[in-house]
């Protein structure tokens, strides 16, 4: 690994060599952005194996579209976009993605004041995790991919006033979890004394 770090010294002669099809160039990539896009993966697809297939298909689209990126923005970004694409494509093939219009629990609006302050980033993720696919893909791309809902209309096929509503409900689940992630510590710190 060590000869291989020496060989790219910049992203510039990474990407040339990526181009090559140097198959030490796709290693290397693999194994510096393997757990950052895994992770985008899970967002989309909570079944390990199932994000990880999703991943190294994503890998091979890299590979085969190197020639596309063109140095404007982020290459880590270019890469996630293709990566996240893959995981809407899986989604759509298994029809996965339902839109959820009338789910009770995600009627009331959002009271971000309520928020815990001290929620750890992977008890968010978690909570994300639960989602219905429809709330959890909308409110992957918009919050934290940062897609406009014109564009997440367009990936998904839907409104852009589905999107909104997709996002409004997804947040409003989030408020209500939260709440009754807080009300379950309070009980068990109860409980402890």
């Amino acid at each position: 690994m060590g000869i291989v770090l020496q060989l790219f010294t910049s992203e510039t002669q990474l990407i040339q060599a990526l181009s090559k099809n140097d198959a030490k160039a796709q290693r290397y990539l693999y194994d510096k952005y393997a757990a950052r896009m895994l992770a985008v993966c899970n967002r989309y697809l909570p079944d390990r194996m199932e994000a990880e297939d999703v991943m190294i298909e994503g890998f091979m689209k890299i590979y085969q579209k190197i020639g596309q990126f063109k140095s404007e923005g982020s290459f880590e970004g270019w890469m996630r976009r293709l990566i996240t694409n893959e995981a809407l494509m899986q989604l759509r093939t298994k029809r996965h993605i339902e839109i959820d219009l009338d789910t009770p629990e995600a009627q009331k609006l959002p009271n971000y004041d309520q928020a815990n302050q001290h929620l750890e980033t992977e008890d968010l993720l978690h909570l994300i995790a639960q989602l219905p696919t429809g709330y959890r893909t909308v409110f992957n791309l918009y919050a934290i991919e940062g897609y406009s809902h014109a564009e997440i209309a367009e990936q998904l096929g839907i409104t852009e006033s589905t999107s909104k509503s997709q996002l409004h409900r997804a947040r409003a689940l989030l408020q209500q979890m939260l709440t009754n992630l807080e009300g379950e510590k309070d009980d068990y710190s109860n409980f402890k004394k």
